[in-house]
């Protein structure tokens, strides 16, 4: 198994993929979420859109611009719980920068047998598995380049992108996301 790092030691990734940055995300909340500045204005209702300030949605729009596509499936609960909706609402400003965001049921994904972790998937190459624990803390990452794993990683994201739901029609369909 290789080494636990920091996240903030892979970061570079995001601005040296030649293709595809994918994403599956698996965690019903992630802490980061619950102490951003974004936790109050999502409770207060508000709504979300690109934000040139916002470092991520800068990136995205960037890469995108350069034919790259940044890709990710979220597993949602039904219903969804708070950290989904988090996500569901504050997406959008993802989607607004060039992101492609998909969600799936869980029960879908259990049935798909997709993994229970979250995980970066860069050129089919690269794969980044977070180790987060269970109160939605990232603990750190684990860096595979081999083979077998980078042919899961392809396996679970070929199988969640077909059966996912593009998050605007998505948020549509969940009347609690709203």
């Amino acid at each position: 198994m290789p080494d636990l790092i920091p996240f903030d030691e892979i970061t570079h990734l995001f601005t040296e993929f030649q293709h595809t940055a994918w994403r599956l995300e698996t965690q019903r909340g992630y802490a980061t979420d619950r102490v951003s500045p974004n936790w109050a204005r999502f409770q207060n209702g508000e709504s979300f859109d690109y934000d040139p300030a916002n470092s991520w949605q800068t990136n995205v729009r960037d890469q995108t611009r350069q034919g790259r596509r940044v890709e990710r499936v979220r597993l949602v609960d039904d219903p969804p719980t708070e950290g989904q909706r988090f996500l569901l609402a504050t997406g959008l400003g993802n989607v607004a920068a060039g992101e492609d965001i998909r969600n799936l049921y869980r029960a879908a994904a259990e049935r798909l047998g997709l993994p229970e972790y979250d995980f970066w998937l860069f050129d089919a190459r690269t794969v980044v598995r977070f180790v987060i624990d269970e109160d939605g803390v990232t603990l750190g990452v684990t860096v595979h380049e081999d083979p077998d794993t980078v042919v899961q990683a392809c396996q679970a994201r070929d199988a969640a992108w077909h059966f996912a739901v593009p998050t605007r029609q998505f948020q549509a369909q969940v009347p609690s996301a709203r």
